[in-house]
């Protein structure tokens, strides 16, 4: 198994989360329907729970444990807390029957241990009323109002040729059936999915403490003797407990992008097959011989369809994060036995050879720059602002274009700049998500000792992936650098951006498009906006935009897979531009662009729509 990382950091805040992301249910509740639903169930048990514990206590059957017997005014409070908590339940339960079997969303999925679980839900309760009911009409009290659903149900049974005495003889049989149902839904727990009430908690309290754009890292990789995931029990300690945590609920599923388009990969799907996997060889002693990982999730469909687009990682309310299991497993691949796509091995052995995923020698870098004033930089000259061009900028024909375009950005503004030239290194962001951890953490290291060797202030990027990287990733291996990316930096010093709003061209009716790794990892939604708006663009907003973006297909290493036409996810993107009748898509991210214009271009609709990155519109209006 490999190492879990250090789980007791940060104890308060953790606790904090636990309130917030457990009991307060802050994640379920963002969805008003499912939330509510699940607030009334889940809240609704805990206190009748709560409610039934005191209630046997107060019995005096465990000596010399016992719970005081309330004055009456609390009492009272006590009754009616408990049948609200009744009615929640019901109610709930009710909403998820309807959800379930009548609305039936498009991601819901039905199998026996929801039946199970909303049935037994529905009887505790049920039972509990009528418990009660008979407990009242045997005592009739005079506080019976404060009981008011007990007491309807001592009205009903009054109908009923039934005295209060039998009432009082039946009354014992009914409270320990009542019990017995409770204890029955506490044995259920831990082989249904009711399993979550106590992992998800857990889970909430545990998750790791690295950053969302941050993958683990295999640690002393040359010594290592697992590189990743090939089996269930390579899985670390806190993947495997995410495996029971998971709801279920589908909301991971209803925002993946793989999915929406078709594809046969499943976040949801995922982790259910890790946990059958998980049953069957470590928790079943027969079957503990065979810890091998379902083929199903080895198969190049779904394995390599995850685009790490880290929609899921935002909406799970279990923290659990699908994307870097499936990193996980892609490492014991690549690492281990070789088993990958042709198009991700050719990917792969460019970065061998040539130190990127373009497979372009390292004197072609810096092509982009003929004809241009740039000064490149020589160890140990000091500068404001250190360029980190990045693969796609130096080797791409199409963001060659937005790399110049900033390049004359900076020279009109007059920045303290320079960029490191055909030395530049790759970040080693693809070989990382396809899964060659050796060849990041080289290539990481070789980075962190080559920008050690300047002086600078900043870095600062157009590529979001190299960005996350290099700010969220090097730190593990001891490179620590401010680094914006390039529409942060412009937004900064917006001031100085003199724009002749006479100059640009005319782009129509505008969209931005937010990446991923951009926004939804590195949170940053506003600053292009602000940038578009004091060029006088105010962007159209997609249907999916800023926390809620929908990714363009290339992330993950994705960009270099060959896909189905019919499943792929740039062109589920530019959907949504032609939705808002858009003529000009807008980026900040040079994956996107090249999705963008990969997808107009398989659609044949390069001549109706215009795709440009942010600083090529922006520099178009700079004086």
């Amino acid at each position: 198994m490999t190492k879990t990382d250090t789980r007791i950091s940060r104890p308060w805040s953790r606790v904090g989360d636990l309130f917030l992301y457990g009991l307060g249910q802050l994640r379920t509740i963002k969805k008003i329907y499912p939330g509510i639903m699940h607030l009334l169930i889940f809240w609704g048990v805990i206190i009748q729970v709560i409610g039934t514990a005191i209630k046997i206590l107060q019995m005096g059957l465990f000596f010399p444990y016992s719970w005081p017997v309330f004055s009456q005014n609390v009492y009272l409070g006590f009754e009616l807390v408990l049948d609200l908590a009744g009615v929640a339940i019901l109610l709930g339960v009710l909403m998820a029957i309807i959800r379930r079997w009548i609305i039936k969303p498009r991601f819901m999925e039905n199998s026996w241990d929801d039946i199970y679980a909303l049935f037994l839900l529905a009887l505790i309760p049920t039972v509990g009323f009528i418990t009660e009911g008979f407990r009242l009409y045997s005592l009739q009290p005079s506080w019976a109002n404060w009981s008011p659903i007990g007491n309807l149900t001592a009205s009903i049974i009054s109908n009923f040729s039934i005295s209060p005495g039998t009432a009082d003889l039946i009354h014992p049989y009914l409270f320990w059936g009542h019990v017995s149902l409770g204890l029955i839904f506490a044995a259920s727990i831990p082989f249904t999915k009711l399993r979550h009430m106590i992992f998800t908690p857990v889970h909430i309290f545990l998750k790791s403490d690295r950053p969302t754009g941050e993958l683990a890292a295999i640690e002393d990789i040359m010594e290592a003797e697992i590189l990743g995931a090939g089996a269930i029990n390579e899985f670390s300690s806190l993947d495997l407990l995410s495996f029971d945590a998971c709801l279920q609920c589908g909301r991971c599923e209803e925002v993946c992008p793989a999915t929406i388009s078709g594809m046969s990969y499943s976040p949801r799907s995922l982790l259910l097959m890790l946990r059958e996997d998980m049953a069957g060889s470590l928790l079943t002693p027969e079957n503990g011989s065979d810890k091998t990982i379902n083929k199903d999730l080895l198969k190049e469909g779904f394995l390599w369809s995850c685009t790490t687009c880290g929609h899921c990682l935002d909406v799970c309310p279990a923290f659990i994060r699908p994307p870097e299991q499936v990193i996980d497993i892609r490492r014991a691949q690549v690492l281990m036995t070789g088993e990958v796509p042709q198009t991700v091995g050719e990917t792969l052995r460019n970065f061998e050879r040539q130190g990127n995923p373009w497979g372009m020698p390292a004197p072609d870098r810096i092509s982009w720059a003929e004809g241009i004033d740039v000064r490149v930089l020589s160890p140990g000259d000091a500068v404001d602002v250190l360029f980190y061009v990045g693969c796609a900028g130096a080797y791409d024909d199409r963001n060659k274009k937005v790399t110049r375009s900033f390049i004359e950005i900076l020279n009109k503004l007059k920045i303290d700049y320079g960029i490191l030239g055909d030395a530049e290194i790759c970040c080693g962001e693809t070989s990382r998500r396809m899964g060659n951890e050796y060849l990041f953490q080289v290539a990481a290291e070789e980075n962190i000792s080559l920008l050690s060797g300047y002086q600078f202030n900043k870095i600062v990027t157009l590529c979001p992936h190299g960005l996350n990287t290099i700010k969220n990733e090097y730190p593990r291996f001891g490179g620590s650098f401010q680094v914006l990316h390039a529409s942060e930096f412009l937004a900064e010093i917006f001031s100085d951006l003199n724009l002749n709003l006479d100059n640009g061209k005319d782009f129509g009716r505008l969209t931005f498009h937010d990446s991923c790794y951009l926004g939804r990892y590195n949170n940053i939604y506003t600053q292009p906006r602000e940038l578009l708006q004091n060029a006088n663009l105010i962007p159209l907003e997609m249907k999916s935009a800023k926390e809620e973006s929908f990714c363009c297909g290339g992330g993950g290493g994705a960009m270099w897979l060959e896909t189905d036409a019919d499943t792929r996810i740039n062109h589920q993107r530019l959907q949504h531009a032609l939705d808002i009748n858009a003529d000009t898509i807008t980026t900040a991210c040079p994956y996107c662009l090249i999705m963008f214009d990969d997808a107009l271009r398989s659609k044949g609709l390069t001549d109706q729509i215009q795709v440009y990155d942010l600083v090529e519109i922006l520099n178009q209006y700079l004086d």
